[in-house]
C-alpha cells in the first residue's frame, strides 16, 4: 500500500495545482509560457543534482537519453501542450473522455516494454477501476456521452486535429509512466529522473516558444504563482510520484493515477464550494478497492 499512498499524494499535489493553473490559463496566460516557466525554475532548483550526476548523465547510454526524452520531452512538455491545445479545438468533454484511455496505453506498454505479466484476474479488477474513474468524472463526461448517443460528434478535419492532439497527450503520458519505471530499473534514483525530465522538457519547450513568438512575462505576481506551481506539482508531486512508481509495477501505478480527478473534485468542494456527489464518492471507493486488491493479491 505504501506505493499507492505515494501516488495518491502526488495526485493530491496535482489537484491543488488546478486552483492556480486554470485561473492563470483563463486570465489569458499561454500554456506554453506557464509550462516553460515551471521547467525553467525546476531546472534551477535541481541544478545541484544535475551537476552532481553530470558524469552519470554524460556517460549514459543513448537508450537512456531516449527514455528521458519520453518522460520529459513527451510526457512533461509536448503532452501537456497538446492536451491544453485540444481543449480549444474540440468539445472539452470529448478531450476528457479520450484521456480515460491513458491507463489502457500504459498497461499495454507495461506488458510490451517492461515485460510485466498480469494475471487474468487483474483485468477484471482493472475494468472495475476504470469504471470507478468514469464515475468520478461523470459530470465532465456526460456531455460527451450525449454527443455520441445523439450522433452529433464532429468529424471535420479541425475536429480530427483535436482528437489527434488529445491522443498524442494520452500516449505521451502513458509512455512516461512506463519509461519512468524503466529508468528506475536502470539505476537512476528519483531526483536524477526528475532532473533529467525537467531538463529534457525545457529543451523541448524552447522551439515552441520561438516558433509562436511568445514573449516572457516579468510580472512578479505571475512568477510568484509559477514558483508555487513548480514547487507543489513539479517538485513535490513528481517526487511522490517517482517514489511510488519505484515501489509498484507501472500497470498498477497508472490505475492509482486515476485518483487525480477525484482529489481535484474534493479540492474544488473544499476551496470552491462545489458539490461532491454520491456517484463520485462511490467511484472513488470502487477505484480504491480495485487498486488495493490488485496490489495485495499481486495481480
Amino acid at each position: 500500500m505504501k506505493g499507492i499512498t505515494f501516488i495518491i499524494l502526488a495526485c493530491l499535489m496535482w489537484a491543488l495545482d488546478t486552483l492556480i493553473r486554470y485561473p492563470l490559463l483563463f486570465s489569458g496566460k499561454s500554456a506554453e509560457l506557464i509550462v516553460f516557466g515551471e521547467h525553467l525554475l525546476l531546472c534551477l532548483v535541481f541544478s545541484p543534482i544535475i551537476f552532481k550526476s553530470a558524469k552519470k548523465f554524460w556517460n549514459a547510454k543513448v537508450s537512456h537519453m531516449a527514455y528521458f526524452f519520453v518522460i520529459g520531452g513527451l510526457g512533461s512538455a509536448i503532452g501537456t501542450l497538446t492536451f491544453t491545445k485540444a481543449f480549444s479545438i474540440i468539445n472539452p468533454s470529448l478531450v476528457i473522455l479520450l484521456q480515460k484511455l491513458q491507463p489502457v496505453i500504459a498497461i499495454a506498454l507495461s506488458y510490451v516494454v517492461l515485460k510485466e505479466r498480469m494475471k487474468p484476474a487483474f483485468f477484471a479488477w482493472a475494468i472495475l477501476a476504470l469504471i470507478g474513474g468514469v464515475m468520478i468524472s461523470y459530470q465532465d463526461l456526460a456531455p460527451a456521452f450525449k454527443l455520441i448517443l445523439s450522433g452529433k460528434v464532429d468529424f471535420s478535419s479541425k475536429a480530427f486535429t483535436g482528437y489527434g492532439l488529445t491522443m498524442i497527450a494520452v500516449i505521451s503520458w502513458g509512455a512516461a509512466t512506463v519509461f519512468g519505471k524503466l529508468l528506475g530499473k536502470q539505476g537512476y534514483d528519483e531526483k536524477e529522473i526528475m532532473s533529467g525530465r525537467f531538463v529534457m522538457g525545457l529543451l523541448c519547450l524552447l522551439p515552441f516558444l520561438l516558433s509562436f513568438n511568445i514573449s516572457i512575462n516579468f510580472e512578479p505576481v505571475f512568477w510568484g504563482k509559477i514558483v508555487i506551481l513548480a514547487g507543489m506539482s513539479g517538485a513535490l508531486g513528481m517526487y511522490f510520484y517517482y517514489r511510488g512508481l519505484k515501489l509498484i509495477p507501472a500497470h498498477l501505478c497508472t490505475l492509482a493515477e486515476m485518483f487525480f480527478p477525484f482529489l481535484a473534485v474534493i479540492v474544488n468542494w473544499i476551496f470552491l464550494g462545489k458539490d461532491l456527489s454520491m456517484l463520485q464518492i462511490s467511484g472513488a471507493a470502487l477505484l480504491l478497492m480495485s487498486s488495493t486488491v490488485i496490489q495485495l493479491r499481486h495481480y
